[in-house]
């Protein structure tokens, strides 16, 4: 069960009372709809995401191994401004907000299914769950597969089930929920091992610099000081337009390694600091998933107009790592 709070409350406890009726909400519901290979997920005229479930490919002239499907983009704010950015020159393998393992040890050999160019692997949608649309929340759940590539093959290493649940905006942010939950898809161990880039990555957009953008963590590093460091939750925010805008991502204290260490690119990246990050567990330590067994990551994404402060941040990783809870239900 779940329902919107809209107005600021103490802490402490509260009652709610639950009552039968068919009163509709006096807001359009968020709707997630099917489009040219596309799952656009929209409340009223605003898109706030699109997730591409069919392969998008490269400019021409540029080589088609770069194509991949399962990534987010464009990923808005409120207001509609774009915070991602896909295959930029140079790193045409990135996709907005998407996921993969750079350096895992499969079967005794070596693969990267983050670099598409190695041609040794990738990660592609092979389906979905189930879709839903509501008045407080939409979701969709997709299967990706970590498929390898070497040799001429193909063979799928790991299973992953990504779970998506997009909150209602009001005027200023919204949530994006995300869960992962990956299996072995063979009977044989995936060992990701220890490398400075892997996993949940952003690429930002490319209004964004080090001149008109800024980075801090929940440890108070800042963007040149934040790579390799642990975050339970950082902020990038800048100038977008005439506006400003940007985006928390937390890391759940379940997830493993946690506080995970994060992946920041410095302000000298791509000459004039453009901008790439990443919750990357296992950029100071290997993590091997066994056969049977099922590993989760789970994330929340505030997505804002406006800016953010770190005790705004830091209250809103609390009650994402500590929610609150139903303690009694009495059904007459």
């Amino acid at each position: 069960m779940t329902w919107i709070i809209r107005a600021p409350v103490e802490k402490g406890k509260r009652q709610y009372t639950l009552e039968t009726g068919n009163k509709q909400p006096d807001w359009a519901p968020i709707k997630a709809l099917k489009n040219d290979g596309k799952l656009v997920i929209k409340t009223s005229d605003k898109e706030l995401l699109c997730y591409h479930f069919e392969p998008v490919f490269p400019p021409e002239g540029i080589d088609q191994v770069y194509h991949r499907s399962a990534f987010i983009h464009p990923l808005n704010t409120p207001e509609g401004k774009v915070l991602t950015r896909i295959q930029p020159p140079g790193h045409y393998h990135h996709y907005g907000v998407w996921n993969a393992w750079t350096h895992v040890l499969f079967e005794g050999d070596t693969l990267d299914f983050w670099n598409l160019i190695k041609k040794e692997g990738t990660v592609r949608f092979a389906g979905f769950n189930f879709i839903n649309e509501g008045p407080v929340y939409s979701e969709y759940e997709a299967v990706h597969e970590h498929v390898v590539l070497k040799g001429g093959k193909e063979k799928v290493a790991l299973n992953e089930i990504q779970h998506i649940k997009v909150f209602y905006p009001n005027t200023e942010y919204y949530f994006i929920d995300i869960t992962s939950q990956f299996t072995c898809a063979a009977n044989e161990p995936f060992r990701i091992l220890e490398y400075r880039y892997a996993g949940l990555g952003w690429r930002a957009t490319a209004e964004w610099d080090r001149t008109n953008s800024s980075l801090f963590t929940s440890e108070g590093k800042t963007r040149n000081e934040a790579d390799g460091s642990l975050a339970r939750w950082f902020v990038l925010q800048g100038k977008l337009g005439d506006t400003h805008g940007g985006m928390v991502m937390m890391s759940h204290p379940l997830n493993y390694n946690h506080p995970e260490p994060i992946r920041v690119w410095p302000d000298s990246a791509e000459k004039r600091g453009e901008i790439f990050v990443n919750y990357s567990p296992t950029k100071n330590k290997d993590w091997v998933m066994e056969p049977g067994k099922t590993y989760t990551l789970r994330y929340r994404l505030v997505v804002f107009d406006g800016s953010f402060d770190p005790e705004k941040a830091n209250s809103g990783w609390k009650y994402y790592a500590n929610p609150e809870k139903l303690v009694d239900i009495n059904i007459p």
